[in-house]
């Protein structure tokens, strides 16, 4: 049966977030592993594009956001150029979705509570990696976090200033579903702006 999305009806009212959830409730079931994990395009300071893998933590109607060291490549990148692609693919589902918009950061308060949830190892990893920064050798990442871990105790790892999170405000959500002999469907939505309502067309494969 065609989804309504991919239909030559009336697509108004349909509402893209909802549609992720959707579709990113079926891949929780689909995928065996990280139905989470998104492509991140950011672009330096030449413009040339970065792209590498990160994991969506949080989500809702104001965006898509994923937390990281913002002394990192693509912390960098994003500071200066707050603009961002992203994809998720799940190849178990032959679907895909695409978006792009602007980029904000996250409040410290929303950085805490993601902090407060990560496993406290995670917290220690985080803490003592200089991330995309040379490393001598893994044996003084090690020994980095064997130090941080001794000198922390049994004590709360507090977020460090420089780890928090980005959200994607997109302006652009693009829902791609497999079909037979490349007949694939395709459908964007696009807005204005971030309060303003979503138009949406369907586009050739």
């Amino acid at each position: 049966m065609t989804e309504r999305l991919f239909d030559d009806g009336d697509r108004t009212d349909l509402d893209p977030f909802a549609l992720f959830e959707e579709w990113f409730a079926l891949a929780r079931e689909a995928e065996p592993n990280d139905p989470h994990a998104m492509a991140l395009a950011s672009v330096d300071t030449d413009g040339l594009p970065d792209l590498r893998m990160v994991l969506l933590n949080a989500r809702d109607i104001r965006g898509f956001t994923f937390f990281t060291n913002f002394d990192s490549a693509k912390g960098g990148q994003l500071q200066a150029h707050p603009g961002a692609a992203l994809l998720m693919h799940w190849k178990s589902l032959r679907r895909q979705v695409r978006m792009r918009g602007p980029v904000e950061i996250v409040t410290p308060e929303e950085a805490d509570a993601y902090w407060a949830s990560r496993h406290r190892n995670s917290q220690i990893a985080s803490s003592a990696s200089a991330q995309s920064r040379p490393l001598e050798s893994r044996q003084a990442l090690i020994d980095r976090v064997a130090d941080l871990t001794a000198s922390v105790g049994t004590g709360l790892v507090t977020r460090p200033l420089h780890w928090s999170g980005f959200r994607i405000v997109p302006s652009s959500i693009e829902f791609w579903k497999d079909g037979e002999f490349r007949l694939h469907d395709r459908v964007r939505f696009t807005r204005s702006a971030p309060d303003a309502g979503w138009t949406n067309t369907r586009l050739y494969p």
